[in-house]
């Protein structure tokens, strides 16, 4: 086995527990498939771990890697990696997106109970005030009772910011073509028309994939539909929403976002969204960080276990599935 892992992975309880179940050189960890020592190890090479900044495995890389049959990666999306030959040579991958997607639902959640509960406004106000005033006179619309979140896109974030939020008493809407009514019943969701889910919503959370189709779908149109004081929650990617249009919107006060993506990814010095007191942005900050790496890890060693144990993955990824997920 040849690994490819991010050495924030890497740490020495991991290399303990992969060494258990693999021959493994862990000194060797690249991101380059043209070095000679990584061309030598790939002709030896069945499994391949991989994570972030995985160089895209095309027909070059497989005819140097002659035995290699599964791939397990220790991160989320394999779209950028996993080539359509990797598909047409039949090999096996694995995807710790699920172990991902966790903090990315719980950073939504977290979202979502803040923004009804309008606390960076109170926060700024108290700091103003600085002494003692009526909040209940001031806020009497805030709380998390009986609101309407509307989720677009029921992916496996989706699916879990859902499951996150059954304990709450929340209406929720789901907009996803592919959702099926008795997927929808099991979730607790309502499935409407994206227009009619951003309309209703006091809350809008994106978990669509990228995709040519889903490119601006929160368009102009669709933000002129969301209540006055609805927020914006967007953990996905930048791509699939109108980011000029958007800002407009929020530089109007009307609308309130919590933006961990945007587009571009790193948004220019100018941008008005830094300094918006209703907007709270973050640097793609949603996913796995710090001690949430280890739980992609753990996942993608349970992978590689059941692979030397003659055992199917229970995260596998297929190639149909890319077509409806990130």
């Amino acid at each position: 086995m040849a690994p490819e892992l991010a050495p924030s992975l890497l740490d020495a309880p991991t290399l303990s527990r992969l060494a258990e179940v693999a021959e493994v050189d862990t000194g060797l960890v690249t991101d380059d498939f043209s070095r000679a020592d990584v061309l030598s190890a790939l002709r030896d090479t069945e499994v391949l771990l991989t994570s972030w900044g995985c160089p895209e495995l095309d027909t070059w890389v497989l005819a140097s890697a002659p035995r290699l049959k599964a791939v397990v990666h220790a991160a989320g999306s394999v779209r950028w990696h996993v080539s359509e030959a990797c598909w047409d040579r039949g090999i096996a991958v694995s995807s710790a997106a699920a172990a991902n997607a966790l903090p990315v639902a719980e950073y939504t959640v977290a979202a979502i109970l803040f923004s009804n509960k309008r606390v960076l406004e109170v926060r700024d106000e108290y700091r103003r005030v600085r002494g003692e005033q009526d909040w209940r006179a001031r806020y009497p619309d805030v709380g998390n009772y009986r609101r309407t979140v509307g989720i677009v896109g029921a992916s496996r974030i989706g699916r879990r910011v859902a499951e996150l939020l059954a304990p709450y008493s929340f209406d929720l809407l789901v907009h996803d073509p592919y959702l099926t009514p008795e997927e929808a019943e099991r979730l607790g969701v309502r499935p409407v028309p994206l227009d009619e889910l951003c309309a209703l919503s006091d809350v809008v959370t994106l978990h669509a994939p990228e995709s040519p189709e889903t490119r601006h779908m929160i368009d102009r149109r669709r933000l002129g539909l969301m209540r006055d004081g609805a927020t914006f929650v967007n953990t996905s990617r930048g791509s699939l929403v109108d980011q000029e249009a958007l800002t407009e919107e929020l530089a109007t006060g009307r609308i309130r976002a919590v933006l961990d993506t945007t587009e571009p990814e790193h948004l220019p010095a100018d941008s008005p969204l830094y300094d918006l007191s209703n907007v709270l942005l973050t640097p793609h900050f949603a996913g796995s960080f710090g001690t949430e790496l280890r739980r992609m890890a753990d996942l993608a060693l349970e992978e590689v276990a059941r692979y030397a144990a003659g055992l199917p993955f229970a995260h596998p990824v297929r190639r149909e599935d890319l077509e409806r997920s990130a």
